[in-house]
């Protein structure tokens, strides 16, 4: 005979399932349309993109440790690093000469791509500080030091693709 209190316990056991479960199926069968969308018109509202480096290394190191984590981290990661690249792109923008619907078609599809994430992700799990640091230097360094200049969003834009073109390579090896 079970108990409240056991029916309870076994209530969150299938709705934890059932979300990771509605997760993987989302993850398998749009998170790679939607990236394929976006970095389309990433690439779409520019010319070329630059060969400039950016004054902040790529955490080649945090995405390798991220390959051999559990699934729902690798769930909290595509998920903070979307979060950090959309507050990136909510700066000042008026140097920008990028195509006007093509930025905002992007900027909405990446919008989306984060609301669904967050629905997978547990409020209980604790940011990854590392990634959270990294965002804040490329934002200082690139962007506020370079006074929010074409040049700036230019390098912004490199360092956008290269994130999800490595949380793309993260979410296939989820499945």
């Amino acid at each position: 005979m079970y108990t409240m209190q056991s029916w309870t316990c076994i209530f969150l056991i299938i709705c934890s399932v059932q979300s990771v479960c509605h997760c993987c199926d989302w993850i398998r069968h749009h998170y790679g349309h939607l990236s394929a969308e976006y970095l389309s018109l990433l690439d779409q509202m520019g010319g070329d993109i630059t060969k400039q480096n950016a004054p902040v290394f790529f955490p080649t190191s945090l995405y390798r440790h991220i390959d051999a984590a559990e699934f729902e981290d690798k769930v909290r990661f595509l998920n903070e690093t979307i979060y950090e690249i959309t507050k990136l792109f909510d700066g000042n923008m008026k140097s920008v000469t990028w195509d006007k619907k093509n930025l905002d078609d992007f900027l909405n599809i990446l919008e989306r791509q984060f609301e669904n994430l967050n629905s997978c992700v547990s409020a209980a799990m604790k940011p990854e500080r590392r990634l959270k640091r990294y965002f804040k230097k490329l934002n200082r360094k690139v962007l506020r030091k370079m006074n929010y200049s074409a040049q700036a969003w230019e390098l912004i834009r490199k360092e956008t693709k290269h994130h999800l073109q490595r949380l793309d390579i993260l979410a296939a090896q989820m499945y």
